[in-house]
């Protein structure tokens, strides 16, 4: 992958920013589930949960960000006994997750539109769902995640390790816009948003189609249990809101 430099990121809030997150859910319904049969191995995802499940308390609250078609994810985590709730842009996603996996709550919604003053959940997966977002906002998205974490929750989060900002790419029959960091940009990008990093994975992964050859990390992260946790706008954020006012 290579940057689109030409093409600003817009911000959220904006008309810009609608429609793109219009043109990504439009991309989603068309790779519907096409995805699953392009990525039908996700052992690397699988492994992260089972290990995650062992971490958790029974009854657990998990937050899907970028749940897709549910699979193996959702699925996982509530046979496992948590509760799931699952964000995904993609109206043909979340029709075809609630068919797949009845027992959690999917909304179709962005998953910038986290507000963690609703809900603390004791766990939150985002498995290729940041890459989905321009690097601009991805410090604040985790600014949102930590602060939806009760104290000493948990973050499994995965990217693929490419040098791009949110470029445009074809991916299984549709165009999609996509982010990717290296290992080491990645960690710090994490650990500035006051995420312990617990555990980090490489996994060399090779769609069936569609896509080409990927290396993907896998993180487990830990919001501290320190008291002074409450949620700050960050700068980017109240930039954002100075210039709606």
């Amino acid at each position: 992958m290579t940057t689109d430099s030409s093409d600003p990121s817009p911000s959220p809030g904006t008309e810009a920013w609608a429609e793109r997150s219009r043109l990504q859910a439009e991309a989603f319904d068309t790779i519907g589930e096409r995805y699953d049969e392009a990525f039908p191995h996700k052992e690397g995802q699988e492994e992260h949960i089972r290990r995650l499940v062992g971490l958790l308390p029974p009854g657990a609250h998990v937050l899907d960000l970028g749940s897709g078609t549910g699979l193996p994810t959702a699925r996982q985590l509530v046979r496992s006994g948590a509760r799931v709730t699952g964000f995904e842009i993609s109206p043909r996603m979340v029709e075809l997750a609630r068919a797949h996996v009845p027992e959690a709550e999917f909304v179709q919604a962005d998953i910038m539109d986290l507000d963690p003053h609703e809900h603390r959940y004791d766990a939150i997966v985002a498995f290729f769902s940041l890459l989905c977002l321009p690097k601009a906002q991805i410090p604040t998205m985790l600014g949102r995640i930590r602060a939806a974490l009760v104290p000493g929750g948990l973050l499994c989060l995965s990217m693929v390790e490419a040098e791009a900002d949110d470029t445009p790419i074809p991916f299984v029959g549709a165009r999609v816009r996509v982010t990717g960091y290296g290992r080491g940009e990645l960690r710090t990008v994490v650990e500035e948003a006051d995420l312990l990093i617990e555990d980090e994975q490489v996994v060399s992964y090779e769609p069936d189609e569609g896509a080409p050859p990927e290396t993907q990390i896998f993180l487990t992260c830990r919001r501290s249990t320190c008291p002074n946790t409450g949620y700050v706008r960050t700068s980017a954020e109240r930039i954002g809101l100075s210039s709606r006012v």
